[in-house]
């Protein structure tokens, strides 16, 4: 009798795992997403969706690799199949579109030459969809203001492929360190994978009582020179045609505060929820501005709290302490520990959000001038930058 052969099997193990990086990706479902980060109601499909349940499922009927035309022969229209209801939404309701990421993400080196962030997901919207969409027609041409080739459609939202947690069970370093550090329930939907997301907000003003139209087109290019087999480089593009019934009144601004503590199956991703509960441009497209300006206006409400201390308690922080945390973990503490911040010194990581962190013990006050008014109290008058003086009221936050 042969002996068990371990590294033959590890060997056959890994085969098998790289061959799920040929599967590519699509939008598998749509759900709406509550103030707190939670989805809610039915979920939605794409158009002509294959439900895994099919006893002739396959993934070919899904993976579409864009060429000329922008969708897929069974997504061309605004066409469900059934049991793959159409998500139901409101103008302006923030969604989540969930697809795999079969490898792509957490066996980053199966193919050579990848971006880092696994490419880029774009996604359009437009209320004029037509038959025979082309990709040339949409994709980089749309634009958030809608002023974009034909002016059919917009650009509503662009997001890394990786959303920074999902992922799926392999024996990658990725994988094992992220089934580590975001553990959930396995469920018949995911089983023990992490789905990844792209999640936005739906136009303010989409109209009512019709379908909206989404592309969601994954741009995943190889590099030239980065494989020997393509010297040039190749481009290849996935998408997936879905369209959103369009119902009830345009959703109100509410109140958004995340909650840390929920199951992530039906979690959104916190900084892409942070950047989606934003304000939107003027076309009711979320605004490309929406995460600096949610970041200034966190700056102005704490500035506005902080009452004036003595002189000497307030530090000057250098830029690499600065980190980044959601915008709504902010909280202002004893006046004493007031600290300043050079204005040029933040830096929003993530999108809608930051945080000024403790400055070192021995803070360096060499940039900073202070001088007395007339009645006798001392205040900081201005701040050194190289030959730049610049005045308080901008820098020192005081």
């Amino acid at each position: 009798m042969r002996g068990f052969n371990l590294k033959g099997l590890q060997l056959l193990l890994l085969s098998l795992t790289l061959t799920g990086t040929s599967a590519h990706s699509w939008v598998e479902q749509l759900t709406v997403i509550a103030p707190n980060g939670t989805f809610v109601g039915p979920p939605g499909y794409p158009r002509g969706n294959a439900l895994r349940t099919s006893a002739d499922y396959s993934d070919k009927s899904m993976t579409y690799l864009a060429t000329d035309q922008l969708c897929k022969d069974t997504q061309q229209t605004q066409t469900q199949t059934d049991k793959s209801p159409r998500l139901q939404a409101s103008p302006g309701a923030p969604i989540a579109l969930r697809y795999q990421e079969n490898g792509h993400v957490t066996l980053p080196d199966t193919q050579k030459g990848k971006p880092k962030n696994r490419g880029t997901v774009y996604v359009y919207g437009t209320t004029n969809p037509k038959e025979g969409e082309k990709l040339a027609d949409v994709h980089k041409v749309w634009n958030r203001d809608g002023t974009g080739g034909d002016k059919r459609g917009v650009l509503l939202s662009t997001q890394d492929f990786d959303d920074g947690r999902c992922y799926q069970v392999n024996g990658g370093p990725i994988s094992t360190s992220r089934q580590a550090q975001f553990p959930h329930p396995t469920d018949q939907l995911m089983g023990a994978d992490l789905w990844c997301q792209h999640d936005l907000a739906l136009p303010t003003n989409a109209p009512s009582g019709k379908p909206y139209t989404l592309y969601w087109v994954w741009d995943w290019p190889t590099a030239a020179g980065a494989d020997p087999g393509l010297p040039d480089g190749k481009q290849e593009i996935y998408t997936t045609c879905m369209d959103v019934d369009v119902a009830g009144d345009p959703q109100t601004k509410q109140p958004a505060k995340y909650n840390s503590d929920q199951p992530l199956n039906s979690a959104a991703i916190p900084a892409q929820f942070a950047q989606t509960m934003g304000s939107s441009g003027p076309s009711g497209t979320p605004s490309k501005l929406a995460p600096l300006q949610t970041a200034a206006a966190a700056i102005q409400t704490a500035v506005a709290a902080i009452r004036r201390v003595a002189a000497d308690a307030r530090q000057a922080i250098p830029a690499d302490t600065i980190q980044v945390v959601a915008a709504d973990a902010i909280q202002i503490v004893a006046a004493d520990s007031i600290q300043v911040v050079a204005a040029n010194a933040i830096q929003v990581v993530v999108p809608g959000a930051f945080q000024v962190v403790p400055a070192p013990t021995a803070g360096s006050h060499r940039d900073l001038v202070r001088d007395f008014d007339p009645d006798g109290v001392s205040h900081w008058v201005y701040a050194r930058r190289g030959s730049l003086r610049i005045p308080c009221t901008s820098v020192c936050l005081v």
